[in-house]
């Protein structure tokens, strides 16, 4: 079950302004860093030759176009609290993802090219609301935004940790098993020993 969290509400990233979303990354730790470009960008930009903050943050806002209501397309969602910008939640056509590694493909004969399949590949939550449920009610509302939108299918690449085991932020970004249990989705593969894939066929 959803754990319902009062007053929180749910939009497309472009119906969020630019400053809300810099609001939820921040300016410290790896969400600052990132600006959710891990699976965005070519192994050059990412190790050889990383491209800086600011220009991860431009490209986010031109993912997201954010500020711009009215647009069609945006790659993510915006959860508030109270008004309050607090989560964050990536989710776009898999297709969108230059580098997900092996993870999804693994043991699949998926077409990489196919964009009818959607990915939910990064959760943010803001640090002074976390551990409110926040990310389960992002990964509900990721399914009904991709079917929406066209998707026929959802997937997420999850960490499955064994109990007890601590998992760092660095990793956990892209979710827990149990967030998209929650949401419906089931396992598809289990391609190593702390990632699952999991998915929902509209």
């Amino acid at each position: 079950m959803i754990r319902d969290v009062p007053d929180l509400t749910i939009v497309p990233a472009n119906e969020a302004t630019c400053e809300d979303i810099d609001a939820i990354f921040g300016i410290r730790g790896y969400p600052a860093r990132c600006r959710c470009q891990r699976f965005r960008t070519t192994s050059e930009e990412w190790w050889y030759a990383p491209i800086p903050v600011e220009e991860r943050i431009f490209r986010m806002r031109q993912q997201t176009d954010c500020g711009y209501s009215g647009s069609e397309t945006t790659s993510g969602l915006v959860a508030y609290l109270d008004g309050e910008p607090v989560g964050w939640c990536a989710v776009d056509a898999r297709s969108e993802h230059l580098r997900l590694g092996q993870t999804p493909w693994k043991g699949r004969s998926e077409d990489r090219t196919d964009d009818t399949v959607w990915a939910v590949t990064c959760f943010v939550v803001r640090t002074g609301f976390r551990g409110q449920g926040i990310t389960y009610q992002l990964a509900e509302a990721a399914v009904e935004f991709a079917r929406g939108r066209g998707a026929r299918a959802l997937e997420g690449y999850p960490m499955d940790p064994e109990p007890g085991k601590t998992v760092t932020w660095g990793e956990i970004h892209v979710g827990h098993r149990r967030v998209f249990e929650a949401a419906g989705f089931e396992e598809v593969t289990h391609p190593s020993k702390r990632r699952c894939v999991m998915r929902i066929d509209f």
